[in-house]
């Protein structure tokens, strides 16, 4: 009798163990269903109580400052413009021959206008086969590049992407900027996407040189963090417009240490329709050919521009601009030495560069020379570089 007792508590016990077990997993599922994410019921959906809130862009956290909110704001509004780019080169494989295509780095960009057109800088692209472009939005696209000039460092390229899809930047001056101006930077620094840094116009009418070796002059300095990334990225003033197009930084490290230069506006808005509408900047062809500065310092020249050649068939040769050749007894016989052109002095070859860069083709002005030890005064009516 004890015995059949004992198998009958057993089996009472092996029973509510088993389905106590049964109601345990299952009430452990439902749990796990509300906390994998939400649980659509037919007048709402719930959220998923560990994950925190997010706030849509028109609603923000209580309890900020009024220059957080427009800090804030000015991001949310300027980033949609901005992009990230991607460069690749296209390789041969030893073995196989086979075509693969390598990572050759990143930077920023920003959609100039509504035709696809994306700005950055020329040393962005620079040697890379191929380049893509990603938006905002993170839709990604095969870019063409449309023009470039390495003495600007600026580049144009250009996306397939629906109007839906491209938020051109509003774009300032930078004629008017004053030291301890509020500047906000935006880029993909290490390849980060969407990163914004803050500070100041530490400095103005700055000089930095550029890929070509000609000078970038009226760059504007800041201390706003620019990063290996950042080069094409915009340049923002307080109110969100394009002030400026970040392009390098000084650094002993190659690191971000605090002083980061920046292209002006006034000077991209310039350049870019050049590059849109014929690949390359048009600038006034004067026809000559210079002396390099190891010629000018072995003759003890230290102003000016020596003329070295003249281009045949060029606004110079009809000018009468001479160039250096040598009298009948051998000895050399200099040519004319460029000191001013227009209103601009001219102190190095850099500085006919752009000065010529301040006007056009068929423009007339005068080009003041050194011709045997006199000043002489040429018009000369500009042509058009090829």
């Amino acid at each position: 009798m004890k015995s059949f007792l004992r198998t009958i508590l057993a089996v009472l016990l092996l029973a509510a163990g088993f389905f106590g077990g049964v109601a345990w997993k299952n009430s452990k599922a439902d749990t796990t269903q509300l906390n994998e994410g939400t649980v659509a019921t037919d007048t709402e959906t719930v959220s998923d109580p560990a994950s925190p809130p997010v706030n849509p862009p028109s609603e923000l956290p209580s309890g900020l400052t009024e220059e957080e909110r427009s800090t804030i704001q000015l991001f949310e509004a300027s980033s949609e413009s901005v992009a990230f780019i991607n460069t690749t080169n296209l390789r041969r494989d030893y073995f196989n021959r086979n075509v693969m295509e390598t990572p050759r780095g990143s930077g920023s960009g920003f959609v100039w206008d509504m035709d696809g057109h994306v700005v950055t800088n020329y040393h962005v692209i620079q040697g890379a086969d191929r380049a893509t472009v990603t938006l905002s939005n993170g839709a990604v696209y095969q870019a063409s590049l449309v023009g470039e000039a390495p003495e600007k460092d600026l580049a144009v390229l250009k996306i397939d992407a629906p109007a839906s899809e491209l938020r051109p930047i509003p774009r300032g001056e930078s004629q008017n900027l004053r030291v301890g101006q509020t500047v906000l930077a935006i880029g993909n620094p290490f390849g980060l996407d969407q990163t914004l840094t803050t500070g100041i116009i530490s400095a103005l009418g700055r000089e930095i040189e550029s890929v070509a070796g000609i000078p970038i002059r009226d760059v504007i300095q800041t201390d706003a963090a620019i990063n290996p990334g950042n080069s094409g990225g915009p340049l923002l003033n307080s109110r969100g417009d394009l002030i400026g197009v970040n392009t390098a930084i000084i650094s002993p490290s190659g690191a971000y240490a605090g002083i980061g230069f920046s292209i002006p506006v006034d000077e991209v808005k310039w350049v870019v329709p050049d590059l849109i509408n014929h690949g390359r900047l048009l600038r006034p062809r004067l026809g000559v050919e210079l002396a390099n500065p190891q010629i000018m310092q072995r003759l003890g020249i230290r102003e000016g521009a020596l003329v070295i050649d003249v281009v045949p068939n060029s606004s110079a040769e009809a000018a009468g601009v001479r160039p250096t050749g040598r009298y009948n007894n051998g000895s050399i016989r200099l040519g004319d030495l460029i000191l001013r052109l227009g209103e601009y002095a001219v102190n190095a070859n850099s500085d006919l560069v752009l000065a010529l860069e301040q006007y056009n083709p068929g423009d007339t002005i005068e080009l003041v020379v050194q011709r045997e030890g006199e000043e002489v005064t040429i018009p000369i009516t500009l042509g058009e570089a090829q």
